[in-house]
């Protein structure tokens, strides 16, 4: 009998024991700061200059290029190395799905990855420590070293549209998958949040571990409110069996 394909949408919280504060919850980065939201808005980062260069010395001190994964990306890995299919659809920009050993190709980054660069103009793109590197070394909005256009991180600002091939496979594996799993995803940004109903639509056990509610709550047929760090090693460990 084979086993299930489980997708599993990994949100901010998941990566909140690695030290990375999520954004919306009670702690979020955003409710502490709104103005911090600037510095990753498109229209503001493309229109000013002051707010790409506090956006750079934001990136160099982002504990996020130094994190390490936790207990939740570490059993996610180890449910894929059992032999069952899992497929990672993660809002976060962190790589630590793929750190914890997620083989990269079983991973959806909807929102991109903070460790990489992109020009906003010739589209060349190169590591992210290495234009760190030119910030330290004094440039204080490092360009393009190919064209000279503006450089940003290699993640969706607001404002911007998410990559359209990566979201289609993102819906097609949620549409194939028996068990769907949201794990700390505040499940209010779209369209990554109309997943979890779309597994549910197309008969896919849907499961959320979240702290706080979720619009999709009432879709799922299992809600956890438990912390992740605990809660989703032993539900995955349940799926694995």
């Amino acid at each position: 009998m084979s086993k299930p394909l489980v997708a599993v949408l990994s949100g901010a919280g998941v990566s909140t024991d690695s030290g990375i504060p999520d954004y919306r919850g009670p702690n979020g980065l955003w409710r502490k700061d709104p103005e911090a939201e600037k510095l990753v808005t498109y229209e503001y980062y493309m229109g000013d200059p002051e707010i790409r260069r506090r956006s750079w010395r934001m990136r160099r001190d982002d504990r996020a290029l130094g994190a390490e994964p936790n207990a939740a990306h570490r059993a996610v890995a180890e449910l894929e190395r059992a032999g069952v299919p899992v497929r990672v659809i993660t809002q976060n920009v962190d790589g630590l799905h793929q750190l914890a050993g997620m083989p990269a190709r079983k991973v959806l980054e909807l929102h991109g990855s903070a460790h990489t660069v992109v020009c906003t103009k010739c589209h060349a793109r190169g590591p992210m420590e290495d234009a760190l590197a030119r910030v330290d070394a004094g440039e204080a909005d490092p360009p393009c070293l190919a064209c000279g256009g503006i450089l940003k991180s290699a993640t969706v600002m607001f404002g911007e549209r998410l990559d359209p091939v990566v979201l289609g496979e993102a819906v097609a594996i949620t549409k194939a998958c028996q068990v769907f799993v949201a794990a700390g995803s505040s499940l209010q940004v779209q369209p990554a949040a109309g997943l979890a109903g779309v597994a549910a639509d197309h008969g896919a056990r849907l499961v959320i571990v979240n702290a706080e509610p979720t619009p999709y709550d009432d879709r799922a047929d299992e809600v956890i409110r438990e912390p992740i760090g605990t809660s989703l090693p032993a539900l995955l460990r349940s799926l694995g069996g």
